[in-house]
This record gives C-alpha cells, structure tokens and sequence, in this order.
C-alpha cells in the first residue's frame, strides 16, 4: 500500500488520519504540536519532525491545515513540501483555502514532476469520524483517478469538479450555502423559545420537511444541549466566509446573505467565541 504522510491533525486531521492508519496505509504524521499525534504513534504511525522529512517519506501527503498560510508555509516554507517531494509523489491539499492557492501548488509541483489536488470536505467532526466526508477536488483526472481508493477512506461523496482550484471553488459554494442556512437555522430555534414551544419537537416536525438540512438535524440537537464544542471552528468559518465574499468580488458578486452571516460570526468571535463550534451562532441572540 501506498505510504501516506498526514499533516494537520486537528479536530478533522486526526479522525481521518486514524481512518487511514485503520485501513492499513503506512502512515507518517506531522503537526506543529506533537501531543496531538500521540494516538495515533500508539496506532503505529511513525512521526516527523517537518513538512519536508513527511515528505521524503511518503508517496501521497495530504495536508489539513488552519488557513491558507498554513498551507503556504507547509508547501513553499523552508522545510516545505515542494522542496522535498519525489517526483511522482501526489500532494492533496484538503484544507479550505483559496483558488489561486491550489493553482500556485499545481504549477510548482508540475514544474518538479510532482503531482497536486485540491480537495477540501466537507461533513464535519462527524464526517471525518465516520470517514463519509464530502470530497470536492480539483486537478487532474488521472491524479484524481489514482488516489481514489485513499478518499474512498475518508469520504462517501467524491467528485472530481475540474482542473487546479475548481475543488477550492466548490467548496465556496457549501459555505455559502451554509452561512445562510445557519442563520435561518438558527433563527427557527429563537423563535420556537419565544413562542412558548417545545424546540425539540419542532424539531422532529420541520427537519423532516422542506426545512430540513444537515445543519438542523446534526448542529441544532448540540445548540438545544448547550454543547458549543467545535465540529467546525467559528473562527475557521470566517475565514472560509471571507475567502468567498473575495472571490465574488472578483467575479462582480453581491451575496448579501453571506456578508450579514460574516457579520454575525464575527460579532461572536469579538466576544470570544472564536474557538466555539458554529452552531454558537445561537449566542447571538442571548445578548
């Protein structure tokens, strides 16, 4: 089996990574805080102490990673990706990041006879635990071909957008969906508590409707429960938010939808929420 170095094993990283080690992949892992690794060194992953060194190592890297220039500094920093990979080897960027990121990533690895992906997910801590992420890549299709059976791992709903930062756009189009679902969402629970209702049995009623979403039956049972630990970050969502509402400029967009979700989670993370899960969005209205 293919040798695969893991990057990013945060609150998604590391359940997919575990996932991978589980299906039998060799598994080489770094992350700028070791702790997070120990499960998985337990498991028998081999550790490494920089981008570069996982690299050396491995024949497929995927990365995780914060925000884009996170990824900038794992692919092009001193101890980067690029500088060390062998040619041949299949490099996936699967964190959010922008379009013209997962382009400059193309071209570099092209000029060094080394392959790249975009292919960021979605699904959440829920997703990456039971490995049926959405996985939206761009690249190209014999690439994409290749490492089919490593996403068949981590992910359910694979497919292949089109060339170099069509996966990164693609994943625009969920958050955007998203942001503004959140707030009606959202705004549905706030008002089934004013109303004198049981929100629990709203629930039942209207997810199974029309209403219905991912968001409501899998983030609006954690809101009702007070649980406001993060499947994905507040913080995160804004700089997903963020990269969109850039995108559309350049396109000549107005999504006013999502600059008033922006807005608001950034109204939370002013107020310390930044490290909660989305569904705190709710706080908004405890104010």
């Amino acid at each position: 089996m293919e040798k695969i170095g893991f990057i990013g094993l945060g609150v998604m990283g590391r359940s997919m990574a575990q996932n991978l080690r589980n299906a039998g992949y060799p598994l080489f892992v770094y992350n700028r805080t070791k702790e997070k690794a120990e499960p998985l060194l337990k498991a028998g992953a081999e550790w490494c102490s920089t981008p570069a060194e996982t690299a050396a190592k491995s024949d497929i890297v995927i990365t995780m990673v914060g925000y884009p220039h996170d990824v900038e500094e794992v692919y092009f920093g001193e101890n980067g990706l690029l500088g060390a990979a062998k040619e041949g080897t299949i490099l996936i960027d699967m964190t959010t990041s922008t379009p013209t990121l997962a382009k400059k990533i193309y071209e570099a690895g092209k000029a060094r006879q080394v392959k790249a992906l975009d292919a960021p997910v979605s699904g959440g801590d829920i997703g990456a635990q039971k490995g049926n992420l959405t996985i939206m890549a761009g690249g190209d299709k014999s690439v994409f071909e290749e490492v089919k059976p490593v996403f068949h791992v981590l992910g359910e709903n694979i497919v292949l957008q089109g060339g170099p930062g069509s996966g990164q756009h693609t994943k625009m189009c969920n958050q955007i969906a998203i942001a503004s679902n959140m707030i009606g969402v959202t705004e549905s629970v706030v008002y089934a508590q004013k109303a004198g209702l049981d929100p629990e049995k709203v629930l039942k009623s209207i997810s199974a409707g029309a209403a219905g979403s991912w968001s409501m039956s899998n983030l609006v049972p954690r809101m009702l429960a007070g649980d406001y630990s993060p499947g994905f970050f507040i913080k995160h969502f804004i700089k997903d938010m963020k990269i969109a509402l850039d995108e559309a400029e350049k396109m000549g967009l107005d999504l006013p939808g999502l600059a008033l979700s922006k807005k608001l989670y950034e109204e939370l993370a002013a107020k310390g929420e930044e490290n909660s899960g989305t569904q705190a969005l709710i706080k908004y209205w405890s104010k």
